[in-house]
Order: structure tokens, then C-alpha cells, then sequence
């Protein structure tokens, strides 16, 4: 990897840097994954502080984290560029184990039935035994796996820098199809009916059948996507490195709307309300009308945002490169409380159980309440 791309990726990879959310499911414990579900909505069920109390706990991983948290079972999970995947306990702040893998994790992991799947810079996608930390599987790709992965009726569906986007048997890891996108992909895929959306660094919003690969359409925007796209029945929604929002119809592929910040939106959105919330390098968060884009409101902060934005409560959580994790008003933006950390923030908040979870890129992880 060249000092160039490792730069690039360290900078600007909050676009995919993932949250995870913790969801009901059958068999062993709770389904957690990127963006809240398949469809990449980023809101919580549990219910988040709107008040800020007191630190619950602090962990601090030995290298940088660029990964997200992720809750489920009772433990909170963490990739770092030390190679480790950390499983930490939820109630008290410690190590219950460490994963190593031969490369950087800056994906965000998923968990379901029992397993824990989380990608890495050593081009592996892993399948471990959250019990016993035995690998189940795992699958190799050409390329990074910085693009985090999601689950859905037993398929894992993940994206790797070397253009693909893989669909795989979820418990034997047994590959389903590929598809050649033509360029790397870092957006973590999102699905809703049918087809599975992801961008790409040529710029291009791609839909496709999630049961068999083929494609259906693509949309070209004027920047390289690194943001992960979130999606309603209506639209799918994303930012570019062009400083642009876009609201893409999900059956034609046609533009909706877009609309313009000062910055590269390498931000996720979340969607909630009848609104998407996303950031931007311009240092504001934005919430837009998701039927004609009218900016309802925006919030400055004092540093690029590029974390992805997540939603518990009635409340936008999102951290700034200021090294604060801010707690909005879904309804006006205004502010509920702020946290300030030891250094820049990438990635994105997790809630569960009125606590919120949440990582500087210099390793320390907080429990919020």
C-alpha cells in the first residue's frame, strides 16, 4: 500500500467507518450490523441520553481506531490497526477478547446467530464463534476490506477495494455471487426490496439484485462516494466527494435532488422523520426534507464532520474532527449536550441501553450516559 493511499484512507475513510445497531432476531441473541439494519436507516430502537450525565467507563485500545462499535449480547465490539477485533464488556468497560487478523480493521463488525463477521486490510472477510472465538470461515477478496458488511435472511453481503461486492452463505461462508463494479468500493452496501446499493471511488451509485448480482441501474454523481448510502422505499441517499447531497430514485436511477455544502461529503446519513441527517467537511450538520431536499435545518461545529450520523430518541448523535460528539434536536438542530474526547472523531456513535458508545481515532473508546 502506498504512503499516499494509506494517507487517503486515514483522512477520509469516516464515509465508511460504521455505527451498528442492535435488532431482534431469532436463534442465538441479537442481530447487530452497520446503519441499524439492511436498509441502512441508522436508527436505534433503544433509547439514547438526551441528557448528559457522567462517564460510564473508558477502554483504550494500544493503536488508532477508525472502526465504529458495535453493540449486541451484551458486549461491545471494536476493530483497531493493531489487526484486533476487541470484544469488550458492556457493563463494565473490560476485555472479555481479542481477534487478530493480519491487517488494519477500520470496518465496522456485524453479528448474527452467534457469529461476529468483520473484514480487514489483509483482504479477508472472518466468521468467528463469538463464544469461542474458533474461526468459522473465512473468505479471501484481491483487495482491502474497508467497506463494512451487512446481514440479511442469512446472507452476508460485503464490498472489498478490489471492485467487487460479495454475497456469501452467512453460517458456511459459501459464496452466492460477485459483481465487478469496475472500481473500489469502501460504501458499505445498503438493500431495500430486491437490490443492494453501494457506491464506488469512480463516482458511481450502483444498484443490483441481491439474489443473483445482475445489475439493474447505476447513477454517475461528480465525485468519488466513499459515503455509505442509506434508503427508503422512495430513494436512496448519499454524499459525494463533489460536496453534494443526492436523493436517487431506487426503480429508475434518476436523480431526485441534490444540494450543495462547502465541503466532500464523505458522511453517512441517517434517515429519520421524514429527514436525512448527514455531515459534511464543512464542519455543519444538515437535516434535508427527503421528498424535495429543503434544508429544515444545519448546526456548525468548529471541524470537518465525517462521521456517520446516527439517531436514538429523537436525537442526531455525530461526531466532529473538533473532537466532540454532539447530541441534536431531530426537530431543530438545536443542542442537547456536547462530549469532548481526546482527539479527532470518524466514526460513529452506537446507543443501546440509554448509554452512548463511542471511539476517538486515538484508541479510547467511551460509555456515555
Amino acid at each position: 500500500m502506498t504512503n499516499n493511499k494509506f494517507l487517503h484512507n486515514k483522512m477520509l475513510l469516516a464515509g465508511i467507518t460504521a455505527l451498528a445497531v442492535t435488532l431482534s432476531a431469532c436463534g442465538g441473541g441479537k442481530t447487530s450490523m452497520f446503519r441499524a439494519d439492511p436498509s441502512h436507516t441508522a436508527v436505534y430502537g433503544s433509547s439514547g441520553p438526551t441528557t448528559l450525565d457522567t462517564l460510564d467507563w473508558k477502554f483504550t485500545a494500544p493503536d488508532k481506531t477508525y472502526s465504529s462499535p458495535m453493540v449486541a449480547n451484551g458486549t461491545v465490539y471494536l476493530g483497531s490497526n493493531d489487526k484486533h477485533l476487541y470484544a469488550i464488556d458492556q457493563k463494565t468497560g473490560q476485555k472479555k477478547w481479542r481477534f487478530k487478523t493480519g491487517g488494519n480493521i477500520e470496518a465496522t463488525p456485524a453479528t448474527a446467530n452467534g457469529i461476529v463477521y468483520i473484514g480487514s486490510w489483509d483482504k479477508n472477510m472472518y466468521a468467528i464463534k463469538d463464544s469461542t472465538q474458533a474461526l468459522v470461515w473465512k473468505q479471501k477478496t484481491k483487495g482491502p476490506i474497508s467497506s463494512s458488511p451487512i446481514i440479511a435472511d442469512g446472507i452476508i453481503y460485503f464490498a472489498s477495494e478490489d471492485g467487487n461486492m460479495y454475497a456469501a452463505d452467512a453460517n458456511t461462508g459459501h459464496r452466492k455471487w460477485n459483481f465487478n463494479a469496475g472500481a473500489p468500493i469502501y460504501s458499505s452496501p445498503a438493500i431495500f426490496g430486491n437490490y443492494v446499493f453501494f457506491g464506488t471511488l469512480k463516482g458511481e451509485m450502483i444498484a443490483v439484485n441481491k439474489n443473483t448480482g445482475q445489475e439493474y441501474w447505476r447513477f454517475k454523481a461528480s465525485g468519488k462516494i466513499h459515503s455509505s448510502p442509506a434508503v427508503d422505499a422512495n430513494n436512496v441517499y448519499f454524499g459525494s466527494d463533489d460536496k453534494r447531497v443526492y436523493a436517487v430514485n431506487i426503480y429508475t436511477g434518476q436523480q431526485l435532488w441534490v444540494k450543495k455544502t462547502a465541503g466532500p461529503v464523505l458522511s453517512s446519513p441517517a434517515l429519520y422523520d421524514d429527514k436525512i441527517f448527514i455531515g459534511s467537511k464543512d464542519g455543519y450538520i444538515y437535516a434535508y426534507d427527503v421528498e424535495d431536499g429543503t434544508r429544515e435545518w444545519e448546526y456548525r461545529t468548529e471541524s470537518g464532520v465525517f462521521a456517520p450520523v446516527s439517531v436514538a430518541s429523537n436525537t442526531v448523535y455525530v461526531g466532529s474532527t473538533d473532537g466532540n460528539l454532539y447530541a441534536l434536536a431531530a426537530g431543530d438542530g438545536t443542542v442537547r449536550w456536547k462530549y469532548k474526547v481526546d482527539g479527532n472523531i470518524y466514526s460513529a456513535a452506537a446507543i443501546d441501553e440509554d448509554h452512548v458508545y463511542f471511539n476517538s481515532v486515538k484508541g479510547s473508546l467511551y460509555a456515555v450516559k
